[in-house]
């Protein structure tokens, strides 16, 4: 009878240990890189399709303003970019591979914008938060650098502060309006001028 009863405890203990054992297991390991590329619709566009990729959030970075918004950045007064924060599995995907990724989708050649977007808040950058990620940053720079078809590579390498995400009608524009955003893409000529800077 006693030895029933213990029984019966040891199978209740297990049964309500188990769910939380399962509950408990640690959450694979992500990454996250900041960069600046023009609009940032596009950039969360063209992030998204990176394979590794988790998530890409439009936001503003590199200002001093706290909790800028659109209008804000619009003024080119605060000194922000427009950037995406990208989350991605390093298990899949390095931080060289997505800076590779990076280069092919802007035009580092030009300092004052990106295609028909005109301003700072427009500009390229990439946003490093450690010694390692700028030496990265800067090899994968200087390599973009010389497979460029013309021009000269402008784009900065910066150090991280604030990333201030987006109003939430930014985010997933692309997705969600997309015969207006491949209207606005074309119409800018992103791709045109991407394939004279890069060639393909």
């Amino acid at each position: 009878m006693i030895r029933r009863h213990l029984l019966a405890l040891v199978v209740v203990a297990v049964a309500s240990i188990a769910p939380t054992a399962a509950l408990a297991a640690p959450a694979k390991p992500t990454a996250t890189a900041v960069f600046a590329g023009g609009c940032f619709w596009c950039m969360e566009h063209d992030m998204a399709g990176v394979p590794g990729v988790l998530k890409v959030e439009s936001g503003y970075t590199g200002g001093k303003l706290r909790n800028p918004t659109y209008q804000d950045v619009l003024t080119e007064t605060t000194g922000h970019y427009e950037a995406v924060r990208v989350t991605y599995d390093p298990s899949k995907l390095s931080y060289a591979f997505l800076l590779y990724k990076y280069w092919k989708l802007v035009d580092p050649t030009d300092d004052s914008g990106q295609f028909c977007d005109r301003g700072p808040s427009y500009r390229t950058a990439v946003f490093v938060k450690t010694p390692e990620e700028r030496a990265a940053a800067e090899k994968s720079r200087a390599d973009a650098a010389k497979k460029l078809k013309r021009g000269k590579m402008t784009t900065p390498i910066l150090d991280l502060g604030p990333f201030w995400p987006a109003e939430a009608y930014h985010r997933d524009y692309a997705k969600r309006n997309a015969l207006k955003y491949n209207i606005y893409r074309t119409g800018c000529g992103r791709d045109a001028r991407l394939k004279a800077v890069w060639g393909g």
